[in-house]
């Protein structure tokens, strides 16, 4: 039996088992096959495009060229580096466990692929070469966000193991950092869903799409979208937050061990992530397929047919963007500092702003508020408590430094001795 759910308006939206989710299930089974076809090979051809743009666009900013020879503009590079890793000796050391050492990276990548079954690459069409109407999407789900947030965990389960059956200290230590980077940032990221829930009243993906049709989530829920952006990158261990591959520390992480296909698997597997926290943003937070103001103001049409999966590749490209840019502006924090941040002021802050966001539809629901405007302006209230909480913290950090300074001799019983190591981090 169908269940209603009930939005911060007061209305009704669609929740499991109603018409939004029973147009899925329908299709033919060579119907599917493609649909999973196209999604494998738009994965593998935007893998390939990300690595060749991140380089070209880190290059620019450091002022050099980046890859150039392998085909027009250098396009093809990717390409060559695949066929590279393929084509190498695959070592595995002695005191490997070889069973759970080869299965790690198929536990990593498989993931990152099966998450893509739920995102909504644009609405209802009708297919060029027959009278076939199916959804651009693979399927949904009443529950399609959690489903992907359980594939996101079952590839940390691959990342623990890769490091322990290596037989390396070094790797499993890279293999228990990153998982506990990776579970810590999880809770916040999961977090930030929950705003998005109590707006939609639905966790179905097509759904939340359908709820953005005039304004999209990450204007009117701002910090949720400002967890979700932070979690995303700590999530996917890229700079400035790629902690468990500091060279310095733990050589190359985890898969310091792995050679040839088994590292291009984990390899495919870290930008496979990038592109799937990139759609799930796009999806939650901006409006998913639907195209961008002004373009669905001044054309009718811009949200019908295929038209949409432009502008969704063209949103998720821009989080793609942000990636590199992250990578090639900030360095590397510390990984304790990594971890404060996350446990003591990102998740608090999501807990608090979930309290409001329940709070406001209570209101909502006895009385009425026009909540657009009151959520713009909890949200900017929010971002000011927490700016303000860094600012006082750094100042007490900057007393206790100076303090620490002042009451220090260096020549107290005739000798001169160095400060004291402080153990504070």
């Amino acid at each position: 039996m169908a269940i209603p759910c009930i939005g911060l308006s007061g209305v009704e939206v669609a929740g499991p088992g109603t018409a939004g989710l029973q147009q899925f299930g329908h299709d033919t089974w060579w119907l599917v096959l493609l649909k999973a076809a196209v999604i494998f090979v738009i994965l593998m051809l935007l893998t390939l495009f990300n690595i060749w743009a991140e380089r070209r666009l880190v290059a620019r900013m450091q002022q050099r060229i980046g890859p150039k020879v392998n085909g027009p503009f250098g396009l093809l590079q990717s390409l060559a580096d695949g066929m590279k890793l393929i084509l190498k000796e695959d070592l595995i050391p002695k005191t490997a466990d070889k069973l759970v050492f080869v299965c790690a990276p198929a536990i990593v990548a498989v993931p990152a692929f099966v998450t893509w079954s739920v995102i909504p690459f644009g609405p209802t069409v009708k297919l060029p070469w027959s009278d076939t109407v199916t959804p651009l999407q693979l399927t949904d789900l009443p529950v399609a966000v959690i489903f992907v947030l359980s594939m996101a965990s079952v590839g940390i389960y691959g990342v623990v193991l890769g490091g322990w059956s290596s037989g390396s200290t070094y790797s499993l230590l890279g293999g228990l950092r990153s998982s506990a980077q990776m579970i810590s940032y999880e809770v916040s990221m999961g977090l930030s869903f929950v705003a998005v829930f109590l707006y939609a009243g639905s966790m179905s993906t097509s759904q939340i799409v359908e709820a953005q049709d005039k304004i999209w989530y990450g204007v009117i829920l701002a910090p949720s979208f400002v967890i979700y952006l932070i979690s995303m990158i700590g999530e996917t261990n890229r700079a400035p937050f790629d902690l468990p591959e500091a060279e310095g520390e733990l050589v190359g992480g985890f898969h310091t061990e792995y050679s040839s296909a088994k590292f291009m698997l984990f390899f495919l597997a870290e930008y496979v992530n990038m592109a799937t926290v990139s759609a799930l943003a796009t999806t939650l937070f901006l409006g998913g397929w639907h195209a961008p103001w002004p373009i669905n103001v001044i054309w009718d049409g811009a949200n019908d047919g295929f038209w949409p999966v432009l502008w969704f590749m063209g949103k998720v490209m821009f989080f793609i963007f942000v990636f590199v840019w992250l990578r090639g502006t900030l360095p590397r924090l510390r990984y304790d500092q990594f971890m404060h941040f996350g446990w003591k002021r990102l998740m608090p802050s999501a807990l608090l702003w979930i309290l409001v966001v329940a709070t406001i539809r209570a209101v909502e629901l006895n009385g009425g508020i026009d909540r657009q405007w009151l959520f713009g302006a909890l949200g900017l209230c929010l971002v000011a408590i927490v700016t303000l909480s860094f600012v006082a913290e750094k100042k007490q950090s900057d007393a206790a430094t100076q303090q620490e300074a002042a009451t220090f001799d260096a020549f107290a019983g005739g000798y001169p001795v160095p400060p004291p190591r402080r153990t504070d981090g």
